[in-house]
């Protein structure tokens, strides 16, 4: 109290400890005075004391950290939480906005937005499990007051695998041609296969047609492409080969990869003669050049292994060989000499055809040539000096 003269006192009502809106927004306090008389006589009135809230509480949410999980094939738009903060203060001081926090990279705030107002998250980008599992993302709760204040949590969002990635095939070494006298056992490729996946839907199991598939190591996918039987190129110069891959998702998705494999020749097949005997029949006044025959052998080889040269091996009798000759390269036989049917009536020629391959194969036929007789000898008269004879003619 204050005296300011002798009618007057001046009374102060003064705070003594900081006040709390939220605590008390209004204070009611009733002053008394008292005179001095006897008896003394009283006067009283009521305050009323309104606090007028101050931006002291900053906003709060009800968890530090929040956790949710998200399939990668969300929708993008899709809202997936609702953020919620209080602010004891009233008024603008309690206004709320929110907000990712200022270190939040560029990258995640195209993958998700959040509605200052509400306080929604949603998708806007597409989530990709095997590009990234989970986010931590900081958010900002800001009071419009001045000067504002804030709040924080932090949400990580756990990405949920779903079966949405093919198991992939690919070759990590490749043999080929593979040539055709590979022993069984020979490795041909090696082969991988993957599924970007996880759990389950990362399980492969693979098959195949036509060949065998190993795993080298343990749990690896790795696969060795292993020749179980022995090749024929004359019967299937290409194989074409699907390996097929599956995963443990629900719906299951499968990979494919076709594997052409050629075939290089071996020289693993002599020549053949479409004959075994070549039965030919000429008269004995043929005249030199005359094409006896021609003989043909083919080869189921191919490049140099099915090239074929010709050679005569052997001739009955040995006289014939001033009588014909082969081309080595057409097996065309011709007369080169004369044939004489008085002094040899059949010929014995065997031939023989011989690739170029290594080593070389060879086969055989046989070439019988009979001379035929034509008149080209004269009647010879032989015998001794007869006497002289007396022959009697008996007359009538």
């Amino acid at each position: 109290m204050k005296s300011k003269d002798e009618n007057k006192i001046a009374v102060l009502l003064v705070l003594t400890k900081a006040l709390d809106r939220e605590t008390i927004p209004v204070h009611r306090l009733v002053l008394t005075a008292t005179d001095g008389g006897r008896p003394s006589l009283t006067g009283t009135m009521e305050l009323v004391i309104s606090v007028v809230d101050a931006n002291d509480n900053a906003p709060q949410f009800n968890q530090s950290v929040y956790k949710v999980q998200l399939p990668e094939n969300t929708v993008p738009g899709t809202v997936f939480f609702q953020l919620t903060a209080t602010d004891k203060d009233e008024g603008i001081n309690r206004e709320i906005y929110y907000a990712f926090s200022d270190g939040i990279s560029a990258k995640i705030q195209d993958l998700f937005k959040i509605d200052e107002k509400l306080g929604e998250i949603r998708t806007v980008g597409e989530l990709d499990f095997e590009d990234i599992q989970s986010y931590d993302l900081e958010i900002e709760a800001r009071d419009k007051g001045t000067p504002p204040l804030s709040g924080h949590c932090s949400l990580v969002l756990e990405v949920v695998d779903v079966n949405d990635n093919a198991p992939e095939v690919w070759v990590t070494s490749l043999s080929v041609p593979v040539p055709e006298d590979a022993s069984v056992g020979t490795v041909v490729a090696l082969l991988s296969v993957s599924d970007r996946d996880s759990g389950a839907n990362g399980r492969v199991r693979c098959w195949h047609f036509s060949v065998d598939l190993q795993k080298s190591n343990d749990g690896n996918i790795e696969l060795e492409l292993v020749l179980t039987k022995s090749l024929d190129r004359e019967t299937i110069p290409v194989h074409r080969l699907v390996l097929t891959a599956t995963d443990g998702g629900r719906p299951s998705l499968t990979g494919t990869m076709e594997l052409v494999i050629s075939v290089v020749d071996a020289n693993d097949n002599a020549p053949q003669f479409n004959q075994s005997v070549y039965k030919v029949a000429l008269p004995e006044n043929a005249t030199e050049g005359t094409l006896v025959t021609r003989v043909n052998a083919t080869d189921a080889d191919e490049g140099i292994n099915s090239e074929v040269t010709y050679a005569v091996t052997n001739i009955i009798p040995p006289s014939g060989r001033d009588v014909i000759s082969i081309n080595a390269k057409t097996g065309e036989i011709r007369l080169t000499g004369a044939l004489d049917f008085e002094e040899v009536s059949v010929f014995n020629f065997r031939i023989e055809a011989r690739d170029q391959g290594t080593p070389s194969l060879s086969g055989h036929c046989k070439v019988v040539l009979e001379v035929l007789d034509v008149n080209d000898n004269t009647p010879e008269v032989s015998g001794s000096l007869l006497k002289p004879l007396l022959f009697h003619f008996p007359c009538k």
